[in-house]
């Protein structure tokens, strides 16, 4: 019987191994699609941006509509690197996540064939026990049960060291997706913010080089109603700068880059031709993981 005891400590230490897996990476699950939903929604916001600092140049100067234009540019490619980065953690991240359980599934399987074992072992042990009790002379009946239960402890033997492989397996196998999951994580991450740190950092200095007093000028040569016959240097000041020339020529690239910037702010992706995470059925819908009896490795269709 200290045997059979010993066995049963040693599965309740693998089905607990088992079962911290699928409470923490179901946990896991549901926290990262949240964070892929949550970088699309702030995506599709930088979008609705786009399209009002497109609307705002129009209405102005020439140098500012220049200014404008160029950093309206800049950040629409950030989205096109923030869009590459939901689409890279759906893929790396979450899907491998929400496809554990069924690995999970597998091993408590296997444990409970070994339960079933177990189980019969011990109520031979039992029967065994009890006809040697109420039995003692019935030496031929004590011999049948005997050899019942050395089978039964054979089986249990064997199915052990099979559970033995299985776990360690899982748990070797779990270690290194563990691994690759969160360094496929940091990876993405990390070329996002560098791509749109270049971004940004080339709109920071063309923000700088915005040239507010002869924006002002124009303003004022507006005000006082005198094109054409005010002072010829404020006039020579109106011209289109160098910037000007510059992204009125990329204009039509830009159009193409905002096409989804165009669309309804109320239905952001009404007309995506890109991407949306509504349409690759993570956002605003129910996505669940396969899971095994706890029921943990599920993904909520809201956002925590």
């Amino acid at each position: 019987m200290n045997i059979v005891f010993s066995r049963d400590s040693q599965v309740r230490g693998m089905d607990n191994t088992v079962a911290d897996t699928e409470k923490y990476f179901g946990q896991f699950c549901s926290l990262l699609a949240s964070y892929t939903r949550k970088t699309a929604r702030l995506r599709d916001k930088a979008d609705q941006l786009v399209k009002q600092l497109i609307d705002f140049a129009n209405s102005e100067n020439p140098e500012l509509r220049a200014t404008m234009r160029g950093f309206a540019e800049d950040l629409a490619k950030v989205q096109d690197y923030r869009q590459a980065q939901v689409e890279r953690l759906e893929t790396k991240v979450v899907n491998p996540l929400k496809l554990y359980g069924a690995q999970i599934k597998q091993t408590r399987a296997e444990i409970k064939k070994f339960k079933r074992v177990q189980n019969h072992e011990i109520k031979q042990l039992e029967k065994l026990e009890k006809l040697r009790q109420n039995s003692p002379w019935d030496r031929q009946m004590i011999a049948q049960a005997e050899t019942r239960v050395q089978r039964a402890a054979m089986d249990s033997s064997r199915t052990t060291l099979q559970l033995e492989e299985t776990v360690d397996a899982f748990q070797r196998q779990k270690l290194k997706d563990l691994q690759t999951f969160f360094s496929n994580f940091v990876t993405i991450e990390m070329v996002f913010h560098a791509k749109a740190l270049e971004v940004y950092s080339s709109a920071f200095q063309a923000l700088e080089k915005y040239d507010l007093e002869r924006d002002l000028q124009d303003f004022r040569a507006k005000m006082q109603g005198v094109y054409g016959h005010y002072d010829t240097q404020l006039l020579a000041n109106t011209n289109p700068s160098p910037s000007v020339l510059q992204s009125l020529a990329r204009q039509g690239t830009l159009q193409v880059q905002l096409y989804r910037a165009n669309e309804d702010p109320e239905h952001p992706h009404a007309n995506h031709g890109r991407f949306s995470l509504r349409d690759r059925g993570l956002r605003g819908q129910s996505a669940h993981c396969v899971c095994g009896q706890g029921g943990y490795l599920m993904l909520p269709g809201h956002s925590p």
